[in-house]
């Protein structure tokens, strides 16, 4: 065998399981055919972030005058320079992934790879040309792509997909954002944040349908304020691109109605990139556009796994690195624990932030809990109040018999980069009244989580 380990595709579900398998003494390389780091780095989580950070700046300068800020004359948000900041972002991080893959000594072999029989891979080059490599174990780490409705074709030029809209030639005048979750909505909040007119349109009834519906309605009524149009429980139809504006028929619960916009940003989910890898030729199970797998990412043939989006499971870039360490530590002969699913937390990066991990309020109530529920606002937070962020809450849910917390629900600025401690007090099966207990600092917006826990079991002091 030419390697121990050759995972095909470089996202942070990729690149990360070759890392650690080379860590972990592992002869490994990665198979790629276009840039390392995958979509994540390249087109997804942290291009997004850039966008989304200096559409806040730009929010910033215009409520300057909020903080005591006297500005002569009015900002301009400079379309091109944005996006070759985001660019330059996404383009630094992925030379940082070629920087690991050499100083971990994993080879990067470049080009379409396909299974071509247990512990063989064939890679083609953008030249046509073709070589095979062989492995003891091959991961299988393909990724996703954007999903396309039969009546949402992307032509890339008014029909878009996420990558399109990270580069557009000219920032649009006005857009129609088709679906509410995570991409959706970072997108319309971004081109909101720099003065295109934005409306959502989402067919369930609540906007990032997965949240809490607490969370979802509160943050709906927040971007209505900053000026998105929404529109739930509604339907795009069709989308007549013949003319110079797009003309988008959504069926509502009133009936009909026909939005016109210079670009339509399709955003309904994804895609995985299953054609032409060779599951069928090898035998490998999959099923609904998912590669099936036990708790260590083993297929039903020997030596092939599979990680990351094309597995059932939550397509997070965390997760996708979560299983990818767990894969090459089980195959090194070590003994990981599998992965809690219902213990992954969730964002969203507009303004205000969603965070959340755990059972929502209606998911527990479901499985038969009873419930303590604490709520703290950001308005009665001094931190917040000092940040001129007050939008939002921090919800926890704790199981009423035994103290345990099931779940926590947040909306606001930075919370983020809170939802990780409560990630870890699950794993650690800490109660509700020793996090009542746990001294956080004064001020900040954290401590509205040790409030919030307060409140559950009548003991919150600022409120």
């Amino acid at each position: 065998m030419n390697y121990d380990v050759i995972v095909i595709g470089s996202g942070p579900g990729g690149y990360v399981a070759a890392i650690r398998a080379s860590q972990l003494g592992l002869k490994t390389a990665v198979v790629e055919r276009e840039s390392l780091g995958g979509i994540c780095l390249n087109w997804g989580c942290i291009p997004t972030k850039a966008l989304l950070k200096s559409g806040q700046v730009f929010e910033y300068i215009n409520h300057a005058a909020e903080y005591g800020i006297k500005i002569e004359g009015k900002a301009e948000a400079d379309f091109d320079a944005i996006v070759k900041r985001s660019r330059g972002i996404a383009d630094g991080m992925s030379k940082g992934v070629q920087f690991l893959m050499k100083k971990n000594k994993i080879e990067v072999i470049k080009g379409f790879g396909k299974l071509k029989g247990q512990g063989k891979v064939e890679v083609k080059a953008e030249n046509g040309e073709a070589t095979e490599h062989t492995a003891r174990h091959i991961i299988l780490a393909t990724g996703g792509r954007s999903r396309e409705l039969p009546n949402l074709k992307q032509d890339g030029q008014k029909v878009i997909g996420y990558r399109q809209a990270m580069v557009l030639p000219r920032q649009p005048k006005s857009m129609v954002v088709v679906g509410s979750g995570a991409i959706g909505i970072e997108f319309a909040n971004f081109y909101n944040n720099i003065g295109t007119k934005v409306t959502v349109v989402e067919y369930l009834d609540n906007i990032v349908p997965l949240e809490d519906e607490e969370v979802s309605k509160s943050l709906a009524r927040i971007l209505k304020k900053q000026g998105i149009n929404i529109m739930t429980g509604s339907t795009v139809e069709s989308v007549d691109t013949s003319g110079e504006l797009c003309k988008v028929n959504v069926k509502t619960a009133g009936g009909n109605e026909v939005l016109e916009a210079e670009i339509v940003l399709s955003a309904v989910g994804v895609a995985t990139n299953l054609e032409g890898i060779g599951l069928e030729e090898t035998g490998v199970k999959f099923e609904k556009g998912k590669v099936l797998v036990d708790d260590y990412y083993r297929t039903n043939i020997e030596g092939i796994y599979a990680i990351g989006d094309i597995v059932k499971g939550q397509a997070l870039a965390h997760v996708a690195s979560a299983e990818g360490i767990t894969c090459v530590e089980k195959i090194a002969g070590q003994h990981p624990e599998p992965i809690d699913y219902n213990n992954i937390p969730g964002c969203t990066y507009c303004q205000p932030e969603v965070a959340s991990v755990g059972y929502t309020e209606k998911a527990a109530r479901e499985a038969g809990y009873e419930l303590k529920i604490g709520k703290f606002p950001f308005s009665a937070s001094g931190k917040a109040s000092a940040a001129g962020t007050k939008d939002g809450f921090i919800k926890l849910i704790f199981d009423a018999k035994y103290g345990e917390l099931l779940g926590a629900h947040m909306l606001g600025a930075n919370v983020t980069e809170m939802i990780a401690e409560i990630v870890a007090i699950r794993k650690l099966e800490t109660t509700g009244h020793e996090l009542i207990k746990t001294i956080h600092p004064h001020p900040t917006m954290s401590e509205a989580i040790m409030e919030a826990a307060a409140a559950a079991y009548d003991e919150v002091i600022h409120l």
